[in-house]
């Protein structure tokens, strides 16, 4: 069974998701590929993941960088799955480009190379927003490009991170 809660953040509503293993999403109102996977009948209510996903959200839009993880159930191909598991090794208020990205996938998955148009798309389905960090994912040139949440919100949310301070009593 699936519980879900809505959360208010400073960059709009958000709805989050779980299981009984993990976070199976966290997306913003409106996002594209919004509530994908989410199950017909899904509780609404407090759940021990739903509640540790709000906290590392209160100390994310802090300003703050969390020390702690929820932990997250993946529902995706094993492509996306290697790509998003990337997506969690970029280090808070850092970004890398599409390109860079591909080469690291390519590397885990033993290929002598992938698109970057490839990992775009694995990027763009991330169910799991900014805990797993796709917003960090920027164009060749540096510049912002697709964003499931609104190129205004990725600009905001790298923004937030440049403070890069550390989110105090983040006892798990």
């Amino acid at each position: 069974m699936q519980y879900q809660k809505e959360y208010h953040s400073p960059l709009g509503e958000m709805l989050l998701a779980a299981d009984d293993e993990g976070l199976v999403g966290i997306w913003f109102q409106g996002a594209v590929h919004f509530g994908r996977g989410l199950e017909p009948g899904g509780r609404e209510g407090e759940h021990p993941f739903l509640s540790e996903a709000e906290r590392w959200l209160d100390c994310y839009f802090s300003g703050h960088e969390p020390e702690f993880q929820p932990p997250i159930h993946w529902s995706g191909t094993p492509f996306q799955q290697t790509v998003w598991g990337l997506l969690r090794q970029i280090p808070y208020g850092a970004t890398i480009t599409y390109g860079e990205l591909a080469v690291r996938a390519a590397e885990q998955l033993g290929r002598p190379g992938m698109s970057a148009q490839a990992v775009g798309g694995a990027v763009a389905r991330n169910p799991i927003s900014v805990l797993v960090p796709c917003h960090r994912v920027v164009g060749a040139d540096g510049s912002l490009t697709g964003y499931a949440g609104g190129l205004e919100r990725k600009r905001r949310l790298l923004d937030l991170e440049a403070a890069g301070r550390t989110c105090p009593d983040q006892a798990d």
